[in-house]
C-alpha cells in the first residue's frame, strides 16, 4: 500500500476500514461475536483507533486476539479462543474485505447451516492460461471450471477446532485449505465482485467510489 500504516487501519469514508468491515456483519446478524486478530505489534495502535473513533466499540463492539507467524496460527489462536460448549458456526473474514454485503453474510451461514460449511466465491471473468514449465507452454482453463475464492468462510466450531489440529502446511492458502486437507469437501456460495481485498492503493480508490453515498 506504499504507506506505514497497516491497511486495515487506513481510512475509508473517514473511518478505518476495519471498522467497515465489522460493521456488515453485525448489519447481518446484531448478535454476532466479533474477534479481531492481530499481530502484537499492531494491538496498542487499533486500541487508540478505537479510543479516536468512539463508534467502533459502541457499534462493533469485539474481541482481541494476537495473531500468529501465518494465516493459519493466526485463525488457531481465535479459534481457540471461542468457549463454547455448543457447535456453532464460525466464520473468517479478512480484515480489508469491508464491501462484503450484509445479505451475502446471511447467505453463506444459511448455506453452512444446511451443508457443514460455506465459503463464498465468484466465477472468473477472464480467460485462464497456465504455464506449463516442463512443456514450456501455457496450457488454457475452462473459465467456467475457474472459481475466484473469496471470504467470509464458514464451518461448524467442532471441525474447525480438529481440522486446526493438523500440523501447519504451506499449502493452507486460507482456512478452507485446511478444512479441505482435514478431508471435508467445499461447498461454495456465489458472492459479489465488489467484495474485493484491498491491497494496493488503486484497490483503496475503487472501495472509495463503490461505498461513496449515492
Amino acid at each position: 500500500m506504499n504507506s506505514a500504516v497497516a491497511k486495515q487501519f487506513l481510512l475509508l469514508q473517514n473511518k478505518p476500514i476495519l471498522f467497515h468491515t465489522l460493521s456488515a456483519f453485525k448489519k447481518a446478524d446484531p448478535a454476532i461475536e466479533l474477534i479481531v486478530v492481530l499481530p502484537s505489534n499492531q494491538i496498542d495502535y487499533w486500541k487508540e483507533l478505537c479510543e479516536k473513533y468512539l463508534e467502533i466499540l459502541k457499534l462493533t463492539p469485539h474481541h482481541i486476539v494476537e495473531g500468529g507467524e501465518t494465516r493459519f496460527h493466526s485463525s488457531k489462536n481465535a479459534i481457540d479462543n471461542i468457549d463454547s460448549n455448543e457447535d456453532i458456526l464460525v466464520a473468517i473474514h479478512d480484515g480489508v474485505r469491508p464491501l462484503i454485503e450484509p445479505h451475502t453474510i446471511n447467505k453463506a451461514f444459511a448455506c453452512a447451516k444446511d451443508l457443514g460449511n460455506c465459503v463464498v466465491s465468484v466465477s472468473s471473468k477472464d480467460s485462464i492460461r497456465i504455464w506449463d514449465d516442463s512443456k514450456k507452454a501455457f496450457k488454457s482453463v475452462l473459465r467456467d471450471d475457474v472459481k475466484i475464492i473469496q471470504t467470509p468462510q464458514i464451518f461448524s466450531l467442532k471441525t474447525l477446532k480438529k481440522a486446526f489440529k493438523q500440523d501447519y502446511s504451506t499449502g493452507f492458502t486460507d482456512d478452507a485449505s485446511v478444512v479441505e486437507a482435514y478431508g471435508e469437501a467445499i461447498h461454495l456460495t456465489e458472492g459479489e465482485y465488489t467484495n474485493i481485498k484491498i491491497t494496493t492503493p488503486e484497490d483503496l480508490l475503487v472501495a472509495e467510489n463503490i461505498i461513496r453515498p449515492k
